[in-house]
Order: structure tokens, then sequence, then C-alpha cells
């Protein structure tokens, strides 16, 4: 993580500190998520997490559903 330095109208930061406070969060927190989304970071995970998803679901399996033992899954 990198740090950054703003300057920000004091009763603004005033007010998002206590909205934070209130939604059980920080300042840094909100700006941090707000930056990834800006950057489009968000976006790009949700994509890539459906991709994986879609894999997954298409993956075939000859568990059938079967459990597999340790011993099965770490075979060589």
């Amino acid at each position: 993580m990198a740090n950054i330095t703003i300057a920000v109208d004091r009763e603004a930061l005033k007010r998002a500190r206590i909205r934070a406070i209130e939604e059980g969060t920080s300042v840094n927190a909100i700006l941090s998520e707000f930056l990834a989304s800006y950057a489009g970071l968000s976006r790009e995970r949700e994509e890539a997490t459906e991709a994986i998803l879609t894999v997954s679901h298409s993956a075939r399996s000859a568990s059938r559903g079967r459990r597999w033992t340790r011993e099965e899954l770490h075979e060589r």
C-alpha cells in the first residue's frame, strides 16, 4: 500500500469522519475503495471472479459428487 497526502476542507473532513464512524468504517477505507473503483480495479476483480466461476462450472469431474480422500488428492 502507498500513502498519499491530500488537502481537504476541514468541515468536509469532520463530516466525513462522523459519517464514516456512523457507518462503521473510516475515511481512509472509503477513499481507498473509491480510488480502486475509480481506477477500475473493482471491475477487473469482478470479471476475473466471474471467469473463474464459469470455468469451474463447466469443468467435468469424474467424482460424481464423491468426496476425495487425502491420499487420492496427493497421489502422484
